[in-house]
């Protein structure tokens, strides 16, 4: 009997090859072009070979032609051609091949002779990922990183802003006991519903680092380990290790698991593996690893650190201020942040407010400087990153320094030393000014309420701080944005890395497009229909022959969005910039621009995200700006085409442009990229629409996308 996993049968003798069927998984973080892309890719490879293929797009309009049980119990093959997770337990006993989306779209033909010897994937196991040239393994750490930060984010936004409403609508301040809401009130339930949320955050954090990494066996050693790693009487500590030590026990957990996944067990122990014997093992094994181990260093830090604060007392002001800005900016909430927080409120019984003071101002500074910081650029950040940024605004104002924490825990080495800035800087101004704080807590809620004197001078140390922060995250974040872009894609046969917006969620909402397949648009020879519109007749345009008929002169493009107004087969343009402002002139005869020089701007701006050349002579710039009052698409030829930064070297010859406002830039927006990008990868589809005579023909050939 045959091993439903074994490789596909072939003819003897006659060379002849037996019908083969695969499978196939797509998905890129954004989920919009390469999405479609591969699939189209994978599909058209399979077609040429014979093999039957069906292929899944995990896509962010949702999961299109999924695969069922039947589909796997009779496929030969799969292959997984994604950047982001995807759940492989289904695949269990089959050969599995998984590699980055750019290989679906520039090897497809490769993968698929690949895929008859991949490994077999095991129930609860990981599948071999490719290793050659173009393949995204320098990112793994980075996507597990944002996946644990991704789940974590709506626990941090619910669980600060309840704390925060609690507060402000159900606290008061009290000397002794700083910002307190009345026991058995209303606003103490909804508080203590806030805390949970912000006692979970720190788990969720480490066990999808874990899962990113070693799937499902990890997901358990990886929550109990954060939830251990932000317990500090576990380790007899009186400050947890925060988010720093969810990401290391994340991480640990993971690849404990990946390592333990590699022991040779007897068959009978097998199925019983990734459900009972690689959690147990791997949660004993981290959790006393960190009590015994890591969570000594801990302990010593905090202990350590409040004595070196005591010794302080006597010295300046501004750089007593200064080093517990530094310290609570540090690790938000970890036992750096906290020994100085509670050497400040330890100082407050003895009469000594000053201290407090100078957290109090170095408290709101990381959520408030994070939250500005998305307001002053947001390019450099995805729909949910700005989202997050108003939320931590929110925050910041109520002295919840954890507000920041999806932003540092993303980018670490840009956020932390942005945020040690600002609040070394807010410490400083607050301790030369003498202000002074009776509570212990901090940010504006506590001058509002009066616990703080000086209070002028309190928010001036707050207002710089914030800006100092901001400034300094935006800075580091773009300077790490354009390395990045500048990294080349070497090898002639390598694929360049996605160009994907910053930071956490980074799958989410966001629109990035990039890279693309190698082979360049051939140039039909002639076109394929007659239909001129008189009014505006075709420049140097030869008669043709009919080939097809047009479509019928009612039917909508792109659910009307795309008209013979907003198309022009003569783009003169000869850049990038220019060309994108003569396409804005083109929607604008819609009537739907109410500001072409904002809706250029705004597509100028993607454009520094990430190239929007996706390759094949195809551009798609887009923008989701409140310039335009409804959605609008248009479309352009350039005979000559214009550098727009593809991949694959080729310049530019079908450009379509996508307006959207932001009140409408959900599903609508992904939906027309999507629609287009799957289109645009038949090589039929793109010859008709260069060789189209004029406006009129060229819309009968776009109504084939829908």
């Amino acid at each position: 009997m045959t091993s439903p996993a074994g490789p596909p049968p072939t003819g003897s003798g006659s060379g002849e090859q037996q019908r083969v069927r695969l499978l196939a998984v797509t998905a890129c973080p954004t989920g919009i072009a390469h999405t479609y892309m591969a699939a189209e890719k994978l599909q058209q490879a399979a077609e040429s070979r014979g093999i039957d293929m069906k292929v899944e797009t995990q896509g962010s309009i949702g999961a299109e032609n999924v695969l069922d049980d039947n589909d796997v119990s009779t496929a030969d093959g799969i292959i997984v051609a994604a950047d982001k997770d995807v759940d492989l337990s289904r695949f269990a006993g089959k050969r599995v091949l998984k590699v980055g989306v750019a290989e679906g779209i520039h090897h497809p033909e490769q993968l698929i002779e690949r895929v008859r010897s991949a490994p077999v994937h095991e129930p609860g196991g990981a599948a071999a990922v490719a290793t050659s040239s173009g393949g995204k393994e320098r990112s793994v750490g980075y996507k597990a990183l944002m996946n644990g930060v991704s789940y974590m984010i709506p626990f941090v936004v619910v669980g600060g802003l309840l704390i925060a409403v609690s507060l402000s609508l159900g606290g008061h301040t009290d000397p002794s006991g700083g910002l307190v809401i009345p026991k058995d009130s209303f606003w103490m339930d909804v508080n203590n519903i806030g805390v949970i949320g912000f006692t979970l955050m720190v788990p969720i954090l480490s066990g999808y680092i874990a899962y990113a990494i070693g799937d499902r066996p990890a997901l358990v050693p990886g929550m109990i380990g954060g939830w251990i790693a932000n317990t500090g009487s576990l380790y007899d500590s009186k400050a947890g290790a925060g988010f720093i030590g969810a990401i290391v026990t994340g991480f640990l957990a993971g690849y404990l698991v990946l390592w333990i996944k590699k022991v040779k067990v007897p068959k009978f122990v097998q199925p019983i593996m990734p459900i009972i014997v690689i959690p147990i093992v791997a949660t004993t094994a981290l959790g006393l690893f960190f009590i015994y181990v890591l969570g000594k260093p801990i302990s010593w830090v905090f202990e350590h650190l409040t004595d070196w604060l005591s010794g302080m007392t006597g010295t300046s002001a501004i750089l007593l201020g200064a080093i517990l800005g530094l310290m609570i900016a540090f690790d938000m909430g970890g036992p750096v942040n906290k020994t100085a927080f509670l050497f400040g409120a330890g100082l407050i019984a003895t009469g000594n407010q000053t201290v407090m003071g100078m957290c109090a101002a170095a408290i709101p500074v990381m959520p408030l400087g994070q939250g500005l910081a998305t307001l002053i650029r947001k390019r450099l950040y995805t729909e949910q990153e700005r989202e997050t940024g108003l939320a931590s605004l929110f925050m910041g104002c109520f002295g919840i320094s954890e507000g920041a924490i999806p932003f540092a825990a993303a980018r670490p080495a840009q956020v932390i030393p942005a945020n040690m800035l600002g609040g070394a800087v807010a410490g400083a101004i607050a301790g030369v000014a003498g202000v002074e704080d009776a509570v212990p807590h901090g940010g504006p809620i506590v001058a509002v309420l009066g616990a703080v004197s000086g209070v002028p001078m309190f928010f001036v140390a707050v207002v710089i701080g914030t800006v100092v922060t901001a400034l300094t995250t935006v800075a580091l974040v773009d300077l790490s944005e354009r390395r990045r872009r500048g990294e080349p894609g070497v090898g002639t046969s390598g694929a360049g890395p996605e160009p994907v917006l910053v930071g956490a969620g980074a799958g989410v909402a966001s629109g990035a497009v990039g890279v693309v397949a190698q082979r360049s648009v051939a140039t039909a020879p002639a076109p394929t229909t007659s239909s001129v519109t008189p009014a505006e007749p075709a420049a140097a345009v030869e008669p043709a022959t009919s080939v097809q008929p047009a479509a019928p002169a009612d039917t909508e493009v792109l659910s009307g969005y795309l008209t013979e107004e907003t198309v022009s087969v003569e783009l003169g343009a000869g850049g990038k910039e220019a060309a994108i402002r003569e396409m804005a002139g083109l929607l604008a005869r819609s009537g739907k621009v109410a500001d072409v020089d904002e809706l250029v701007a705004t597509a100028l701006r993607r454009e520094e995200q990430g190239t929007t050349g996706l390759g094949e002579e195809i551009a798609i710039p887009h923008a989701k700006t409140d310039a335009v009052t409804a959605p609008v698409v248009g479309f352009a030829r350039s005979a000559e085409g214009i550098e727009w930064g593809s991949l694959d070297g080729t310049r530019a010859k079908l450009v379509f442009m996508i307006a959207v406002p932001e009140a409408a830039a959900g599903d609508e927006h992904l939906r027309i990229l999507a629609l287009l990008s799957r289109k645009l990868m038949d090589t039929g589809f793109r010859e008709r629409l260069t060789a189209a005579a004029d406006e009129s023909a060229v819309l009968g050939v776009l109504r084939e996308v829908g």
